[in-house]
């Protein structure tokens, strides 16, 4: 199974992005979506492979946030 993540563009430059994956910048590869500053995209391998709205952005951003809580209270 591949999960996909949800994350912010902050920075384009030609067919790269800056991304804040909850609080984490990574260059993302954005040749697959056409995108500008402020879209949240889905990110797999290395790549938005989508343009989701904010809303459901966070809706997934908060089940990550809610599971990595859930790990960290049962190791």
């Amino acid at each position: 199974m591949c999960v996909a993540v949800p994350g912010k563009v902050m920075e384009i430059n030609g067919d790269t992005a800056k991304v804040d994956i909850m609080d984490n910048i990574c260059d993302i590869n954005i040749k697959l979506v056409h995108v500008k500053i402020g879209d949240y995209v889905l990110i797999h391998a290395g790549c938005a492979i989508d343009v989701v709205v904010e809303d459901s952005a966070l809706d997934i951003l908060s089940m990550f946030e809610e599971l990595e809580e859930e790990i960290n209270d049962n190791p």
